[in-house]
């Protein structure tokens, strides 16, 4: 937890009219005493909340109402052109959508309730909730949808606008255990080692926990999230000793979810919200009582993230897990009690049967299990394989529970085991329909998954407090939860009540709020479809995408993105934009899965930069959103198929099943409005600030071919468009000119 005080030096930036209304209004200055050091953080200063300090500086008598005003004025102002905020950006300039969001949420957090604002690219979100909430005096917790957000939000932004605003705030950063060190599982991972490569890794991680004052694992940019290694230095509600832990006094995990509960802000992610809400062990049940009000940006990764955590899975890396700790724990003080080995090999057997016959799907994918087998399989090899779980487990059941007496640690693998026992059993027992049932597997390993459709009602009953019915039950939920509720995303869908986004949500009452984009797309960036490449389901439709990319790539000395829809389609692009780009082109093709993310996402922002070679990026899934580049690094996004939903996937279609039987298409109703959120993602990484300039190509005929592509172009910024192959090469040519592009707005 950090105390965050504010500072404007007064020799270089008089009071400025904004401050001055703010001081009168509010009851404080934004800049500090003369006295306040500049350069580091400081223990508490008590000071009046603003809401607060209106209520005190009020009039006897004073309606609320005029309050709120006030604080409300003083918001605005915060964004005038000589509020505030000037201290907290460089070259800050007002934009009229950011102060209208401002504003409303400014609203929603004095009436309560919820409100959803879908903020175009560039409006400036994160500082438009953040100046209310933060006035408020309110207790705040914000939520992200990544990782990368919640560290920029806690470690940048938040600290930006409290010193603009002069505001001295405890704020504290949460996520959850697999993002911190686990000093046990640390020195268990020493135990197991295998290799001389793992033990430097681990030598490593070694180094840094002994200066760490976090254990967060972000600290540490050399370590492969692909690796496995994070997994066995970190815990999970399952293996967590809790209070008996040798290192409990110095749980990270634990002392960041007590800064938590002691802060004035608190930035936790989705993830955590809704771990939480499965099976309240991350801290965030004691939290959310007394919060005033919750921001949720990157909303439009809400309910996926949250179908996920609600539903139920096991999984073989979770059996695996189980088996690791087994035998790193009784390996140091049972090895006479039982055949801990023989045991752990029936289990890993067991394991490997319901492996041989997922990879005899052929995966990687994802098989709907409506019945009692999933589709491709045999039922009675299935229901074997799967019940084949149970007897390893109750033998170890069996056996960790006359050791429990000895310590602790086998108490706690006991309880595992009951767990994983109860969820092979589940999986055996016929689906009951009110959930979506199926297996995910690879090569590698596998889940049996069984979810909800969306998150609308345990979002509002479980997190909101608002449960269907009255009584004193929906009172008391009510009563606990948070009174103010902000979703936002710069894409939430493509209707004016953002529907793609609320219903699954259930907050189609929530008052909705669309700001547009400030740039000027028709100015700053252009969209080409071209007509004459194969159908998207033709073979060569791939090969033909690289070979019209080709060119344009190497005329612009790399600086293009290019975005697939299939794992298939981007390996088979990198492979011939490989083949194309000659060797004196000196551009690198990088492929998403052959590099750690973050290394790719680095080596791509550098381009050219100290004479490398200029980059291409071949990605899927996860750079269709986030991946934010500044300036002259990226000027040329290509899609390659219009992003509809798989109809082969089993929520696609378990969800389709539910609009049809609601009566409604579900390719318009469905299909379209998930193709043009998508779109809209992918779209939005080519302009990021009012100098970009680029060029976005829909290498999918249907765009421009079929009815339904007038909606899809809609839901698109308002690009110039370009008819023919000659206009592209012209505007290819324009963009090989010296830019002046600039770092993009926040």
């Amino acid at each position: 937890m950090e105390w965050i005080v504010a500072k404007c030096e007064r020799s270089v930036l008089p009071e400025r009219k904004g401050e001055r209304i703010i001081r009168d209004r509010v009851g404080f200055s934004p800049s500090p005493q003369p006295h306040v050091p500049t350069t580091s953080f400081l223990p508490y200063l008590p000071i009046l909340s603003p809401a607060a300090s209106l209520a005190a500086n009020a009039a006897p008598g004073t309606p609320p109402g005029h309050r709120v005003a006030d604080w409300q004025d003083a918001v605005a102002e915060a964004f005038s052109v000589d509020g505030a905020l000037v201290c907290a950006q460089a070259g800050f300039v007002p934009r009229a959508g950011q102060t209208e969001m401002a504003l409303a949420v400014a609203d929603a957090v004095a009436e309560g309730g919820a409100l959803v604002v879908e903020a175009g690219t560039g409006v400036g979100k994160t500082f438009a909730y953040l100046v209310p909430a933060l006035l408020s005096g309110e207790r705040v917790l914000l939520s992200t949808a990544t990782k990368a957000l919640q560290d920029q939000l806690f470690g940048r932004d938040l600290p930006r606008v409290l010193q603009a605003l002069g505001l001295a705030r405890r704020t504290a950063l949460l996520k959850g255990r697999s993002s911190y060190l686990c000093l046990h599982r640390l020195a268990l991972a020493r135990q197991l080692e295998s290799d001389d490569a793992l033990a430097e890794r681990l030598s490593e991680i070694e180094l840094w926990a002994q200066g760490t004052q976090s254990g967060d694992l972000a600290e540490l940019p050399q370590l492969d999230e692909r690796s496995g290694i994070a997994a066995m230095v970190t815990s999970t509600r399952e293996n967590c000793l809790g209070a008996a832990c040798a290192h409990a006094r110095n749980c990270h995990v634990y002392r960041a979810r007590r800064e938590a509960l002691g802060a004035d802000v608190v930035v936790v992610n989705h993830h955590l919200l809704f771990a939480d809400m499965a099976v309240r062990e991350s801290g965030v049940a004691e939290l959310l009582p007394t919060v005033h009000t919750v921001v949720v940006d990157e909303a439009h990764q809400l309910n996926e993230i949250g179908v996920l955590f609600l539903g139920t899975q096991l999984g073989s890396r979770r059996l695996q897990d189980f088996v690791r700790d087994l035998l790193a724990t009784t390996g140091q003080s049972a090895l006479g009690l039982a055949d801990w080995q023989g045991l752990a090999a029936d289990l890993e057997a067991a394991t490997r049967s319901v492996s041989a016959l997922v990879r005899s799907l052929g995966g990687p994918g994802r098989w709907r299990w409506d019945a009692g087998t999933p589709q491709g399989l045999n039922g009675a090899d299935w229901c074997g394989a799967v019940q084949g779980l149970a007897p390893p487990l109750q033998a170890l059941i069996c056996v960790l529970d006359l050791a429990a007496e000895q310590n602790p640690e086998f108490d706690r693998l006991g309880e595992r085991c009951v767990d994983l026992l109860a969820l092979s059993k589940r999986f055996v027992r016929a689906h009951e329909g009110a959930s979506v049932r199926w297996l995910e597997g690879s090569a590698s390993e596998w889940r049996l998954m069984d979810s909800p459709h969306d998150i609308a009602s345990a979002l509002r009953s479980r997190l909101m407090g608002l449960p269907d019915g009255d009584g004193p039950e929906a009172e008391q939920a009510a009563a606990a939860a948070p009174r103010a509720w902000i979703f936002t995303s710069a894409t939430l869908g493509d209707d004016e009540r953002l529907s793609w986004f609320t219903e699954p949500c259930g907050l189609q009452d929530a008052r909705v709020l669309r700001v547009p984009s400030p740039f000027d797309y028709s100015a700053q960036a252009a969209l080409y479809v071209p007509v004459d490449l194969p159908a998207p389901a033709d073979a060569s439709h791939s090969q033909r995408v690289a070979e019209l990319v080709a060119p344009a790539v190497q005329a612009l000395g790399g600086r293009t993105l290019v975005l697939t829809t299939s794992l298939r389609a981007l390996r088979a692009i990198g492979q011939v934009l490989r083949e194309r780009l000659p060797a004196a082109a000196d551009i690198e093709v990088l492929v998403q899965g052959e590099s750690p993310k973050r290394w790719l996402m680095d080596r791509f922002r550098e381009g050219a930069a100290w004479g490398r070679a200029g980059c291409v990026l071949v990605a899927s899934a996860t750079f269709w959103e986030g991946f934010d580049v500044p300036g002259d690094s990226l000027q040329l996004v290509v899609i390659d198929k219009l992003p509809f939903p798989a109809p082969t996937d089993p929520l696609v279609q378990a969800r389709s099943e539910r609009v049809a039987a609601a009566g409604r298409s579900p390719f318009a109703h469905y299909a379209i409005p998930e193709a043009a959120v998508a779109l809209k993602q992918g779209a939005g990484r080519l302009i990021r600030s009012e100098t970009d300039r680029g060029i976005l190509m829909v290498c999918d005929p249907r765009l421009a071919t079929m009815g339904y592509g007038k909606r899809l172009l809609r839901a698109l910024p308002p690009m110039r468009r370009l008819y023919s192959a000659q206009e592209f090469d012209t505007a290819i040519a324009a963009l090989t000119r010296t830019s002046t592009t600039r770092s993009p707005c926040p």
